[in-house]
């Protein structure tokens, strides 16, 4: 299915240009033919309304930060919004073909900075002796592995696998902080972690 949201990307893109150079041909006739038809102001509203729906369809791909994410530990949440900024780097890499490099220089620093939140929010955790310590860990284990995998496919087939990232990540990470480290959160605020 990505595949076909990766190709089907290409024939929006393509879809979307072949639409305003038609309606910019459309205008330019409807000028020639007299300013006053009512056809040819139409069409101007519409040329002028593609982009602002097209970037409104396309910024959907990216996520933002919303209050309601927060864990209530300050560190934690900057590490959590610049986990969603470098989520949504790999999704501009994604969207707009920036070429090999560009994708693996993203995708590196995702997995970098990953690995630096999980490491200090593991350390926390185990310093602070939180019972489920074993359990999240887990999930931050299992996470690498799909990670892995990607990689691994990033080797045959770069668009599938960077789509695949990226929405795997986005759905991952939002869904972790909504639940397990929400659950984890409480229990260190009351031991003072800040």
């Amino acid at each position: 299915m990505n595949k076909f949201v990766c190709i089907n990307k290409r024939l929006c893109m393509f879809g979307v240009s072949l639409l305003i150079l038609t309606l910019i041909v459309a205008v330019i006739l409807g000028l020639l033919a007299g300013p006053d038809s009512p056809l040819t102001w139409a069409l101007i509203a519409i040329l002028v309304v593609v982009p602002f729906i097209h970037r409104k369809i396309a910024s959907k791909q990216f996520v933002e930060w919303k209050d309601s994410y927060s864990v209530g530990i300050d560190s934690i949440d900057q590490q959590h919004k610049k986990l969603l900024n470098l989520i949504n780097q790999l999704q501009t890499a994604v969207d707009y073909s920036t070429g090999e490099q560009f994708e693996r220089e993203a995708l590196d620093e995702l997995v970098d900075y990953t690995k630096t939140h999980f490491t200090y929010e593991e350390g926390l955790m185990e310093d602070n002796d939180y019972p489920g310590f074993v359990a999240h860990k887990a999930q931050h284990e299992t996470m690498f592995k799909k990670v892995g995998e990607v990689l691994a496919e990033y080797e045959q087939d770069h668009d599938t696998a960077m789509s695949n990232a990226a929405e795997y990540l986005k759905d991952w990470l939002i869904h972790h902080i909504n639940g397990t480290d929400k659950e984890y959160s409480s229990y260190l605020i009351e031991r003072g972690v800040k």
